[in-house]
């Protein structure tokens, strides 16, 4: 981990001076804009991982179909529950 900004207290300074330079040197460095952008970043997956996704929901979606003509389920039955209001 490295140091982002370093700021030590002058003598009589006051601690919103303090905090108002320190945020300044946060700004000027650019880690705060570096840290935003990767904030939601997620790896990708590899190609294996990728590919037994799609052949689980490939395998959900002829089994939910299946369930569907058989009727043994409803379209309703897959659908999310509506939320209740409180």
């Amino acid at each position: 981990m490295t140091i982002v900004a370093e700021v030590r207290r002058k003598k009589g300074e006051s601690f919103d001076s303090l905090l108002r330079r320190f945020t300044r040197k946060v700004q000027e460095s650019g880690k705060l804009l570096q840290v935003r952008k990767i904030r939601f970043h997620s790896r990708s997956k590899s190609k294996n991982l990728q590919r037994e996704a799609a052949l689980r929901r490939a395998y959900l979606r002829e089994h939910r179909a299946y369930l569907i003509r058989s009727g043994q389920k409803t379209e309703e039955d897959f659908r999310p529950a509506r939320r209740s209001s409180r």
